[in-house]
């Protein structure tokens, strides 16, 4: 027989995973439907790279300004699931901004496409450093 401390531990602690998969699905599902994707192909890239930067941007942000202890209570864990959702956000931008980019140039070379984007960086250095 397990012991009842072990159990209710391991219980709390996938429910505590559970509200942060929710989180990260949520922030998926909202971007897509702001945004829908024109592909198969994109919407399947840009879903996966929401969840896993939601998932691991969360843990990352909660870890950089030390928020674990928020998980203590009911309202930390939604709280920090708020944190997951929002860090989940930008992967959809950067996915959609990178498949708009590369369609608009599908006739190109690759080494062209590295010229181009050398430049750009030049370009950029440029103003910085002005």
């Amino acid at each position: 027989m397990t012991e009842p401390a072990s159990t209710a531990a391991g219980g709390l602690a996938l429910y505590k995973l559970g509200a942060f998969g929710f989180a990260a699905v949520l922030a998926a599902v909202v971007v897509m439907a702001m945004t829908l994707p024109k592909t198969a192909r994109e919407f399947v890239v840009a879903t996966i790279s929401t969840a896993v930067c939601s998932i691991c941007g969360g843990a990352f942000v909660v870890r950089w300004f030390d928020l674990a202890h928020w998980a203590q209570d009911d309202i930390g864990v939604i709280a920090i699931g708020g944190v997951i959702f929002v860090a989940g956000l930008p992967a959809w931008v950067l996915v959609r901004a990178w498949f708009a980019w590369s369609e608009a140039r599908k006739g190109v070379a690759l080494p062209d496409l590295v010229r181009e984007l050398k430049e750009l960086r030049d370009d950029l250095g440029k103003v910085d450093g002005q």
